[in-house]
Formats: structure tokens, C-alpha cells, sequence
């Protein structure tokens, strides 16, 4: 198994987050990963990338080229996934803020209103929580069975109250496949 996955978005919505915490959970799991953020000088509304891979094998290549599976937070990174998605592959479209679908009629499109099931759990900021359940839901490339786990060690003790909210967000995101 391999699974090459593009996430794209702006800054401040948790793109280079959600990266980190795919491949924490791969990598609980047993699985071989590799991780390359990219982002703008700004702090917020610039770009957020990450190309992310998980593999039961060896990894030849850290380059996503073509992604099996992509992630569109922001109506911006449309064509940067109609793009980079591998025929046949899926996009996963937050349509919370993207309202025109990537034209790609040979890849499977996935709207999961993430902002919105986010808001309902408590903060829109945990909307790439959301995103990260579908994903999951969408590919079973990464089980998150670990992801308490991970978030324990990627919170500082003080944010550990935040935990029980990205869970939820991340069962609300598998649901919403």
C-alpha cells in the first residue's frame, strides 16, 4: 500500500497541522512516511502545502508528483489539485469555502462542509480535524487509531482540553464520507 496525498489550502487553516499529525498516526501505525511542508512568508492567508506519504513499504521518493488523494481547503488551491491528482484518485473539497468543484470528471469528489461541522463542535479552527477524518474515511491509509495517542504528544498539557473536541472532529469528518 501506498498513498500519496496533496493538502492544500491558506495559511492558518491547519494545513501544515493536519500533515504532521497524518504521518504521526502513520507512523503509530507501523507505516514508513514522509512529510514536506511548503508555506508563504505570511503568517496567515498566504499559502499552506504539504505533500504527505504513507506506505507499508519503503519510500523511493518524497516527491508527490501525482497524489493519489488530494485536500482542497480553499477555493484558491482548485486548480493546484485539478492538477496534481492522479487519474482515477480522489479530491477531498472542504465546501465550506470552495464553491466550484476541480474539473476533473475522472476523479472522485468528496464535499465535506468542514467549517460548518466544525463550528457545530465548537471552533471552525478545528475544521482540518474534520478534513483529516474524511480522509481516512476516503482512503484507509491511516486508521487514526493512534490519534489520542498523537494528540497527547503533540498539545503541550496546557492544550490537552482541546483534545476531546478534535476527536469528535475527526469522527464528524469520517461520518461525513
Amino acid at each position: 500500500m501506498i498513498e500519496k496525498t496533496y493538502m492544500a489550502g491558506f495559511g492558518g487553516q491547519g494545513i501544515i497541522s493536519l500533515g504532521q499529525m497524518w504521518v504521526y498516526c502513520a507512523m503509530k501505525e507501523g507505516l514508513q512516511v514522509t512529510f514536506f511542508p511548503a508555506y508563504g512568508a505570511e503568517k496567515r492567508g498566504g499559502i499552506a502545502r504539504a505533500s504527505v506519504i504513507v506506505s507499508d513499504a519503503e519510500i523511493a521518493s518524497p516527491l508527490v508528483t501525482k497524489a493519489h488523494s488530494v485536500i482542497v481547503m480553499s477555493q484558491d488551491s482548485v486548480p493546484i489539485a485539478e492538477e496534481i491528482c492522479a487519474p482515477g484518485g480522489v479530491i477531498l473539497v472542504n465546501s465550506s469555502l470552495v464553491k466550484a468543484d476541480p474539473a476533473r470528471p475522472d476523479a472522485r469528489i468528496i464535499r465535506v462542509p468542514c467549517n460548518e461541522i466544525a463550528e457545530r463542535i465548537g471552533d471552525v479552527r478545528i475544521a482540518n480535524m474534520v478534513m483529516m477524518g474524511a480522509l481516512s474515511q476516503a482512503t484507509g491509509a491511516v486508521k487514526l487509531d493512534h490519534f489520542e495517542a498523537v494528540l497527547k504528544s503533540f498539545f503541550p498539557p496546557a492544550k490537552h482540553g482541546l483534545i476531546p473536541m478534535n476527536l469528535a472532529a475527526v469522527a464528524a469528518g469520517r461520518k461525513a464520507v
